[in-house]
């Protein structure tokens, strides 16, 4: 109600007070309607928001004009889509690459060992009985067995035969979603692929092409998130005009994030990652815990950063082949790294993605944490945030155009 609204705005005229027909509840006049007087000329019903309210002409706001980093920005992605719509998949790979393909009737323990020695932490597999791709195997498959053996102890004894076939009914057990089997042809244009790849859950394209001799498909390679932002880094100059902090793009990771501390235990971890289907755990202080040593968060304090507990960690610890190391706490598990392992990468609220795309430029970068000046956790910056803002998020950016 506006206060200062004078009384005599609420008057009626005299002549339409003096003319006024008797009160009618279903009269026109209720509902602001004229209706005519006992003199034969109309008496007005004004409405009591007709008189609080007065109506006022609205002007059009004027445009603001467009900011040099609103416009940097938009120049930058459109420079990268464009550069995507004109490459194809095949592009990405490097000029000598190795493939591992695992068929599924082995063993889940001979695949670890495979992976071990060769040092990779994933491998597409292949189905000898039909030839055909049959998905791929990721170090997430391995918590899942882990999760599932830890539900039942009584059946670890029988862990040494489980078949790569047999994940399926594990991931029916623990009612977690099966990998994606999204694939795509070298040939195909990598903005079609990289959009395909953002609508599943999958982290890596394999590259599936059909041999028209043996009318069989056949797998070429596999490319990771990680190598197509390399590829964008190093072929797209205006990856250099995104300088918009993410904070202001609001980029990554910032509520929910699951963390633990040195003192929880790696079977606590696991099942988060596995129920989360994450890769990765923050490690933080104990004030960043809501009840040391669990897994639950506190969002008013969310504790100094002190390292990252990744699911690669659990491949280190089942080589062995001690499964009861995994009662070990994180902190004990991550001092048995070894000194090659590369550190965690982070960056600030403040940074833009030209930072972080010459970061991926120069280092091997899966993930960022986003901490303050003092290092406390602010957030994560995925990959897969990454792409999804360059390739879909950014689009209102472009409509600003």
């Amino acid at each position: 109600m506006a206060e200062n609204a004078e009384v005599t705005q609420t008057s009626t005229p005299p002549d339409a007070q003096s003319t006024l027909p008797p009160t009618n509840h279903s009269s026109p006049a209720a509902a602001g309607h004229t209706t005519p007087s006992h003199h034969g000329h109309e008496a007005t019903f004004v409405r009591p928001s007709d008189l609080l309210r007065p109506r006022t002409t609205s002007r059009p706001a004027a445009p603001q004009p467009e900011r040099p980093i609103d416009r940097d920005e938009r120049a930058g992605l459109t420079a990268i889509r464009d550069f995507l719509r004109v490459r194809n998949c095949y592009e990405v790979l490097p000029l000598s690459f190795r493939l591992i393909e695992l068929d599924v009737s082995l063993t889940v323990k001979e695949s670890l060992n495979i992976m071990v020695q060769c040092g990779i932490v994933s491998a597409p597999l292949w189905d000898s009985s039909t030839s055909t791709y049959a998905g791929l195997l990721t170090v997430n498959d391995y918590l899942n067995v882990v999760r599932y053996y830890n539900l039942h102890a009584d059946k670890l004894k029988d862990v040494d035969k489980l078949l790569l076939s047999d994940l399926k009914e594990v991931e029916k057990f623990l009612d977690v979603k099966p990998p994606e089997t999204v694939s795509a042809s070298p040939e195909a244009i990598l903005y079609d692929a990289l959009r395909q790849q953002l609508l599943s859950r999958a982290r890596r394209i394999p590259l599936v092409s059909y041999d028209s001799d043996t009318q069989r498909t056949m797998v070429t390679s596999v490319i990771t998130q990680y190598r197509i932002l390399k590829f964008i880094a190093m072929n797209v100059k205006e990856t250099e005009m995104l300088r918009k902090p993410l904070e202001m793009i609001k980029l990554g990771t910032y509520g929910n994030i699951v963390r633990c501390s040195m003192d929880t235990t790696m079977l606590d971890v696991i099942d988060e990652m596995v129920v989360k289907n994450i890769s990765s755990v923050p490690v933080v202080t104990t004030e960043g815990m809501a009840d040391p040593p669990t897994i639950r968060a506190r969002a008013d304090r969310p504790g100094v950063l002190l390292n990252v507990f990744e699911a690669v960690d659990v491949i280190e610890i089942l080589k062995t082949g001690d499964y009861g190391n995994l009662t070990w706490t994180v902190g004990k598990a991550l001092s048995a790294r070894p000194p090659s392992h590369p550190g965690i990468y982070c960056c600030s609220l403040e940074d833009g993605l030209d930072t972080i795309f010459e970061t991926i430029k120069k280092s091997r970068v899966h993930r960022l944490m986003v901490v303050d000046e003092n290092n406390y956790l602010k957030g994560v910056l995925s990959l897969s945030d990454i792409l999804h803002y360059i390739l879909v998020d950014g689009q209102e950016e472009l409509n600003h155009a």
